[in-house]
């Protein structure tokens, strides 16, 4: 396909899909419960420091494997070779299995804000059964074909970017008008507090600003190639960071952080918003509930085929049985799908052994989510550090810098993200079974997996060459 047809992306579409991508309403709830006001600065400081380098990292790979459409795979191959590049791809769809465990519960709470107008309180076990029936019927419903699925998310998703500079500006205007915020906006609530919890947290703020991978991928696809991509890319960091940090300044005025929930945070501001503007509680909190509920099912249904599809069919033929990567007539590889259900449902029952509340249960898990969603980027970074220290020679249209300056960015990431990740595994004041079976152990069991299978694989592959080489011998 020739270049200039491909280059079919404007500047304010690569923004658009950097913002879908990258932004999430949620997030900024999740860490104010976690560290309050001073996420805001954090969520800035992340854009600058990790996304705008990783999407320039991930630029830098696309450039070097201008021929391929296949992401992460090829990415790491062309750095790392074909086992480590295997081991990248599993974690992205392993990853996926701990997002689940946070994302089904949030189904429900806010389907029953859509419905209800008000979060009925489940216990962890009425949880983890919900979200499993849940989880079955979207698998179904993914399996089949959901032919509506992208429109209803993209209606829903404008109408959350809607609902958030609607709560930004008329927030803004109750504090500009003299209204005392339920949590005081100072310099001192916005400074954090540096010890191994800060570390651990640190890993949802960089989940949050996550998502670079999905958009980097297009690199080749923008009006003006890589120059228009690397100047829209840090405009679109900036602006999501400054999106971040303002909502996470004025997430407060006027719920405090120790009211707001994990499941239902994001109603629960609005229906503060609206108490104060006289507004009808109940109706917003059903217009919110059910936004929220639509674009989470929609992701749902989503992220329960997508990644499932991506990874079987990148990988190499071989790895697994044909039946387990065969597609069904929707083109979807139905059997994986379903593996992927069996997988999921454990890792939503073993925290909540350790769980007394809802609340309790959806820290675990978006903290295991957190730190299992740092080893993708993790192995990007690997195979980058390795690819400007031993590959440099490799021909590209695009660098991110010098050599030095490109080795000294990775290096510092790959610092930090190992930090983060240790203290997310390992976070202060957790259960110490829940963290040895399903922290450690999960990760474990799962990487383990990959690397056996991987040997598996190239056992077989060198049996043809072994027994050739017999029989001239």
């Amino acid at each position: 396909m020739s270049q200039s047809a491909r280059n079919t992306i404007g500047k304010f579409g690569l923004l658009s899909m950097t913002f879908a991508a990258v932004y999430s309403f949620n997030n900024v709830i999740n860490n104010n419960i976690e560290i309050g006001l001073s996420s805001a600065p954090m969520f800035f400081i992340a854009t600058i420091i990790y996304f705008i380098p990783f999407c320039l990292i991930i630029a830098e790979f696309v450039s070097l494997n201008k021929d391929s459409e296949a992401g992460v795979y090829a990415w790491v191959k062309s750095a790392l070779g074909g086992r480590w590049a295997f081991m990248a791809a599993y974690t992205y769809w392993f990853v996926n299995l701990f997002f689940f465990t946070s994302l089904l519960p949030r189904v429900l709470a806010y389907a029953s804000y859509a419905f209800l107008g008000y979060e009925y309180v489940l216990t962890p076990l009425a949880t983890t059964i919900l979200s499993t029936m849940l989880f079955a019927f979207a698998t179904y419903v993914s399996t089949n074909g959901a032919k509506m699925l992208g429109p209803i998310t993209s209606v829903t998703s404008s109408f959350m970017l809607l609902l958030t500079l609607s709560y930004i500006m008329l927030s803004g205007a109750a504090v500009m008008g003299g209204v005392q915020p339920a949590d005081p906006i100072t310099i001192e609530a916005m400074t954090p507090s540096i010890n191994w919890a800060f570390f651990g947290v640190s890993a949802w703020i960089f989940m949050a600003a996550g998502g670079a991978e999905s958009v980097a991928v297009y690199v080749n696809d923008i009006k003006g190639g890589h120059k228009s991509f690397v100047k829209v890319i840090i405009l679109a960091g900036i602006f999501i960071g400054a999106l971040y940090s303002v909502s996470s300044i004025l997430i407060n005025v006027f719920v405090e952080r120790e009211a707001l929930k994990f499941t239902g945070g994001s109603v629960q501001v609005f229906e503060g918003m609206a108490a104060y503007f006289g507004l009808p509680e109940m109706l917003v909190n059903r217009f919110v509930g059910l936004v929220s509920f639509t674009a989470m099912f929609g992701s749902l249904l989503m992220w329960t085929a997508t990644p499932v599809k991506i990874f079987f069919s990148e990988i190499p033929k071989g790895i697994f049985g044909e039946k387990t990567v065969a597609l069904n007539k929707h083109g979807v590889p139905a059997r994986a799908a379903w593996i992927q259900f069996m997988i999921v449902i454990p890792l939503m029952i073993i925290p909540t052994l350790g769980s007394e509340t809802a609340q309790d249960l959806m820290n675990t898990v978006i903290n295991m989510t957190a730190a299992a969603s740092m080893l993708p980027p993790l192995f990007i970074m690997l195979a980058y550090l390795n690819l400007r220290l031993k590959l440099d020679h490799l021909p590209r249209d695009f660098k991110m810098g010098s050599r030095f300056a490109g080795i000294a960015i990775v290096s510092v990431l790959i610092g930090i993200f190992t930090i983060g990740f240790l203290a997310s595994t390992f976070p202060t004041g957790a259960d110490i079974m829940t963290i040895v079976f399903y922290n450690v152990g999960g990760i474990v069991i799962f990487l383990g997996y990959a690397w056996w299978k991987y040997s598996q694989y190239e056992k077989n592959e060198q049996k043809p060459t072994k027994q050739l080489q017999a029989a001239t011998e």
